[in-house]
């Protein structure tokens, strides 16, 4: 009897659990439904050219970042053939229209939006990409550089002038922006924490990017203004690798312990491939720009070929580095590349690994090896053909209503 009733009790909690199972089931489906309707309602409403312009965020500069780093790999590549001066001309034409008319959209959305638009400054998908603006900034100086100096052949002082205030304006924004960025996220007080996002790393890259400008632009100018250059690119660019190194640490633990992000979010994965590939980059353009005859390397005359050979080595040291980041970014993508929507976050197939391929020709160069600078130029070829097909995508899903539309941007949490 005793044996009869836990049956039946035993029956009466199975057949009560699979009822709860049902209904949880239901729920869910009827929730997955839900959404389903409500993305569809969203997608086919009428949206009209102000609401979009609203839901353009600051990401939206990677895309300036990534067009103009395409310029200055043209510009670097060893292997070059006549024209390829022009065409870097004329994308660089372009991505300074590009950036003036994303500026001149974003000004628009202050305009119409400003509650939305200020508050973009604390929200946390949106607010890091702020910096992708001043970066920006920074590869439009470099592109000034390469083609109206160093290939262009214009030793015109008035443009060496220019570029030297701009790397000291830029130097300035470029720190006290990083300053303020990481303080306003330190300080704010969340209701939960903030997940790591390869994002964070842009305020850093903001201020470190000045010491790969100053290794460009250093070269070219007076001595007396070169050593200041030199110093403050060194100081910059150590700033920016070490803020870099602490992210790097925090992102590979959150990897480990949480796995990878969503496909749509893993090109950002490749962002901090750029943090040792333009370390490589600022090193040894500076160390190859010293002044020989000047200051403290003229009393000092074995000082300019130590600091050059220890960059050649320490690039070489950070290479593996950054090729290690490359390869777990690569693996992650192409596990996802079949479930993967675009976001703006594919831009970062492009920049940081303008910076992989720019450091591994200077290394190729500094080597003397035709091998190296032969895979500098199949790189090259890459981030041409990946620069492609991010641009063609970006433009789709404009048309699609997959981006700058209400609920699919860095914004959509405000």
């Amino acid at each position: 009897m005793p044996s009869s009733v836990d049956d039946n009790r035993n029956r009466a909690v199975r057949d009560g659990s699979q009822s709860n199972d049902s209904v949880r089931d239901a729920s869910t489906s009827g929730h997955i439904q839900d959404a389903e309707r409500n993305d569809g309602k969203n997608a086919n409403h009428r949206v009209g050219l102000r609401e979009r312009i609203k839901h353009l965020t600051w990401a939206w500069f990677t895309c300036t970042m990534s067009t103009g780093g395409l310029a200055i790999v043209l510009a670097e590549t060893p292997h070059r053939f006549e024209g390829l001066y022009t065409i870097g001309v004329i994308i660089f034409i372009f991505n300074v229209v590009l950036f003036l008319l994303l500026s001149s959209l974003m000004a628009t959305r202050m305009i119409i939006e400003p509650q939305h638009f200020f508050k973009a400054f604390w929200h946390h998908p949106e607010s890091f990409f702020f910096a992708s603006f001043w970066l920006s900034i920074a590869v439009l100086i470099g592109n000034m550089q390469e083609y109206g100096v160093t290939l262009g052949g214009h030793q015109r002082t008035w443009l060496i002038s220019t570029i030297r205030v701009l790397y000291w304006m830029y130097a300035g924004v470029s720190l006290a922006n990083s300053i303020q960025q990481y303080w306003m996220f330190i300080h704010r007080r969340p209701a939960k924490p903030a997940l790591m996002t390869p994002a964070w790393f842009l305020p850093g890259y903001s201020a470190m990017l000045t010491g790969t400008i100053a290794s460009m632009i250093a070269s070219s100018q007076p001595p007396a203004n070169r050593m200041s250059i030199i110093v403050s690119g060194c100081a910059y660019q150590g700033f920016g690798w070490l803020i870099s190194c602490v992210f790097i640490a925090i992102y590979v633990i959150h990897l480990m312990e949480n796995g990878l992000p969503n496909p749509d979010l893993r090109p950002a994965m490749f962002i901090p491939v750029g943090s040792a590939a333009f370390t490589i980059i600022a090193l040894i353009g500076q160390a190859k720009a010293i002044p020989r005859d000047y200051g403290y390397f003229a009393s000092h005359p074995t000082a300019a070929d130590t600091l050059q050979t220890m960059a050649l080595f320490v690039g070489i040291f950070l290479w593996i580095f950054a090729f290690w980041l490359f390869s777990i970014a690569l693996l992650a993508v192409l596990g996802g590349t079949l479930r993967m929507g675009f976001t703006l976050s594919w831009w970062a197939f492009v920049f940081p690994n303008v910076g992989f391929t720019v450091a591994t020709i200077e290394l190729g160069k500094e080597l003397e090896s035709e091998g190296i600078l032969w895979v500098g130029t199949a790189m090259t070829i890459c981030v041409v053909l990946i620069w492609l097909i991010c641009a063609v995508a970006c433009v789709k899903a404009v048309v699609t209503k997959r981006i700058m539309w209400p609920g699919r941007d860095e914004d959509k949490d405000m």
